[in-house]
């Protein structure tokens, strides 16, 4: 099974956070199924080293990697990351979130990262996103990198990305709703059917659970596997959303069972259903439900 499906809601956290060291654990709001604790856009530039010597102090404690939540970092910058790597007990993290990922810095992480088992999950959020060209070069640069069978998931930055069309998130209104809606079918396009998964966006407001349960369903339509959540309360409406129909996952499993047999194609509940066609859909169904569950 892909360990991205169990991503599901991703809360940040600034790592200056005065309750870091309960969440990180999994103490604080233990329903959360990973965690990303953020040395970037989330401080100040001034508190970056107080940062790290929290997430030291933190590190050096926290259970074994396989107990509790999934744990991240994100780093701030290529010298950030090799700072939080030299960090007692580093290896019970996860992975790092690495931030405005481009053609040029990926080598920098690269070589940081060589001699270690992270995984990584670079953000799309720079100004080149919006060039097809761009996404298939930054696609070709991530297959070749050593880094590639690392790569849990692509993160998109939907706040950045706005920000350099000089829009924001509206309240009430999803992402899909406005231009990161075709912007998002595009990535999507570009790095899914080359085997990288990809996980949504935020949605700003914390006091909105209908606008972030529209949301939610879009993108589990459009197959993307989790979602940046900001407020504890987001998690559990991310994860609902996640689950599988039993209807889905009754087809997922003939679909998967039916590919030694002579019927290619089949009728289930009345929708046509191709062995061949519908098996990696059926295959992400099941691994999806075996974590988020069933409705």
């Amino acid at each position: 099974m892909s360990k991205a499906f169990q991503l599901c809601a991703s809360m940040y956290i600034p790592c200056v956070h005065p309750e870091l060291k309960a969440i990180f654990s999994g103490d604080k709001y233990p329903g959360v199924r990973s965690l990303i604790a953020c040395t970037e856009d989330a401080i100040r530039p001034e508190s970056v080293q107080s940062a790290i010597a929290s997430l030291a102090a933190i590190v050096r404690i926290l259970p074994p990697k396989g107990v509790g939540p999934l744990r991240f970092i994100r780093c701030r910058n290529p010298q950030v990351l090799e700072d939080i790597l030299a960090i007692e007990g580093i290896d019970k993290i996860d992975g790092f979130v690495l931030p405005k990922i481009d053609e040029n810095v990926l080598p920098v992480y690269e070589a940081a990262l060589r001699d270690t088992a992270h995984y990584v999950m670079p953000t799309l959020e720079t100004i080149g996103v919006f060039d097809p060209l761009w996404q298939r070069d930054m696609r070709n640069s991530l297959l070749q990198s050593s880094l590639r069978d690392r790569v849990l998931a692509l993160r998109i930055g939907g706040n950045d990305l706005l920000k350099y069309l000089g829009l924001r998130r509206i309240r009430g209104i999803t992402a899909y709703e406005t231009p990161l809606g075709a912007l998002i079918g595009q990535l999507i396009l570009s790095f899914r059917p080359y085997g990288f998964h990809l996980t949504a966006p935020v949605y700003d407001f914390v006091d909105d659970p209908d606008t972030l349960q529209r949301e939610i369903r879009q993108d589990v339509r459009m197959g993307l596997i989790g979602k940046t959540a900001i407020h504890p309360s987001q998690a559990p409406i991310i994860d609902k959303a996640l689950r599988v129909s039993r209807d889905d996952l009754e087809a997922a499993r003939i679909i998967l069972d039916s590919r030694g047999s002579d019927a290619a194609v089949f009728k289930h509940r009345g929708a046509m259903h191709e062995s061949r066609v519908h098996a990696a859909w059926a295959q992400q169904t099941i691994e999806r439900a075996a974590v988020a569950g069933t409705v």
